[in-house]
């Protein structure tokens, strides 16, 4: 089966607890959501036609993979997807960024599973799948993408109310530009929260823009 690529390039892990390490990104087009401060608005839309065998092959390019990353867009999305989420876990430790809107029963419970809870500012507020919450474990993580005290208090009340017996990692991750990362820091400890600041490791390291090698 075909997929919808928006981009495929390897690069140093930007968010997550693989934060850092080499990653192959599989950057699937199109998505069922349209946040406010997304980042990868190209990726909604559009993407060259490919096949899974062709995907696969070009991940086998990179042999110094941590892990690979299969983003979007809304990577969900596409009816593919699992299918080539499944072939390439049996080879690759994969990693799946999806929104959080989409039933994850679809994704191999060996795929570490980075899902979005949308923030109010993100304007998709409500849209998280609460079924998902039995499909997150301990090798998981959630997001939450802060841009403002409105988000930070809705997070916080999300995460004693809903994640306090989870195993997930949870990430607190300031939007750039709105949410200074000093000022979620300190929200996090005054509150005493167990969660992870997430920041952008590939901004700190190409502030001018991300190299992409394709």
């Amino acid at each position: 089966m075909d997929l919808f690529v928006s981009e495929l390039f390897y690069s140093i892990q930007g968010e997550s607890t693989r934060a850092g390490f080499p990653s192959f990104f599989i950057r699937l087009a199109g998505c069922n959501l349209n946040c406010a401060w997304c980042d990868t608005a190209h990726a909604r839309s559009g993407g060259r036609r490919m096949s899974i065998d062709r995907i696969v092959k070009e991940a086998a390019k990179y042999p110094a993979l941590d892990h690979i990353t299969i983003t979007g867009g809304e990577p969900l999305c596409q009816e593919g997807a699992p299918g080539l989420i499944e072939r390439l876990a049996r080879s690759h430790a994969v990693q799946l960024e999806t929104n959080g809107s989409i039933d994850l029963g679809v994704v191999p419970p060996e795929v570490r599973k980075i899902v979005d809870v949308k923030t109010p500012s993100s304007g998709e507020e409500g849209s998280f799948l609460m079924e998902n919450l039995r499909l997150v474990g301990a090798r998981d993580e959630i997001k939450f993408v802060i841009a403002d005290r409105k988000d930070y208090t809705f997070a916080r009340a999300f995460v004693k109310k809903h994640l306090a017996k989870s195993a997930a990692v949870v990430n607190f991750s300031p939007v750039r530009g709105a949410m200074p990362p000093s000022e979620l820091a300190g929200l996090i400890l005054s509150d005493g929260l167990r969660v992870r600041l997430n920041l952008q490791l590939h901004a700190v390291v190409w502030p001018a823009g991300e190299p992409k090698k394709r």
